[in-house]
């Protein structure tokens, strides 16, 4: 098992790519506290990795809150005896529309929802990794953290602040055993796709190399690689997972 006897969190852990992870950890030996604003659909995830022998707990976190955030770690501590490992990865899609088009709302609560949580989960996420004497974290990044696509200004430009934070919080902890990485999926079959292409997440393949769309389960299985002691020597890294899209495309 790759995670045997670590301790992880989970965000954005009730659907998706984030459910898919905190499953695969559990498979693999961690014991998970998932976090979500989805009670029903959290507590259900962390119920069906109980009943297939693992250990998980849901907590209750908007990520955007500080008060939150430090509250999730302090589970992991508390229920489990500390923190090892984490995957930073709730997130919206935000508005499509040009720039100068975009609802300054809208605007604000994207950027809260993918940088101010991400920054917030880091901080208090890399001293409780400190006091178990190093560790492992993963932000969800995306392939548009990389590149770009007109009118999605605000998830685009999110997703490169995180693959920016991801790279400069790694060189600060390098030291320290503690690696930082990032995937950067691209089209993936989740709840965010669906809304984002309309309802039609099919039409998205047709931009991949590979001609389909990814499993969450793809994506997990590249975060928990990153996690575990497997990768290392890999640190501030930013790992499409894709079907090749950026091959392509730079």
């Amino acid at each position: 098992m790759m995670l045997r006897d670590k301790v992880g969190i989970v965000t954005g852990a009730s659907s998706g790519i984030g459910r898919a992870t905190a499953v695969l950890m559990a498979q693999e030996g961690a014991s998970v506290v998932l976090s979500d604003i989805d009670v029903k659909e959290g507590e259900k995830a962390a119920g069906d990795i109980r009943k297939a022998g693992g250990r998980a707990v849901f907590q209750l976190a908007d990520v955007t809150d500080e008060r939150a955030v430090e509250a999730l770690v302090k589970r992991a501590e508390r229920e489990f005896g500390g923190l090892d490992l984490a995957y930073n990865n709730a997130g919206i899609e935000g508005a499509q529309a040009p720039l100068q088009e975009q609802d300054m709302d809208g605007v604000r609560r994207a950027f809260d929802v993918l940088i101010t949580s991400v920054f917030l989960c880091l901080r208090h996420q890399i001293p409780a990794l400190q006091r178990r004497g190093g560790g492992a974290i993963v932000n969800c990044s995306s392939m548009w953290g990389l590149n770009a696509w007109p009118n999605w200004s605000p998830y685009i430009t999110s997703k490169h602040a995180v693959s920016g934070m991801t790279k400069t919080v790694a060189l600060e902890q390098a030291r320290n055993n503690i690696r930082i990485n990032a995937v950067a999926p691209g089209p993936i079959l989740t709840p965010l796709l669906v809304r984002g292409w309309k309802g039609d997440p099919g039409h998205a393949s047709g931009r991949v190399p590979m001609g389909r769309i990814g499993r969450p389960e793809e994506v997990a299985e590249a975060v928990v690689w990153l996690l575990s002691a497997r990768s290392s020597f890999v640190n501030g890294h930013v790992m499409p997972v894709d079907g090749g899209m950026m091959a392509q495309t730079g």
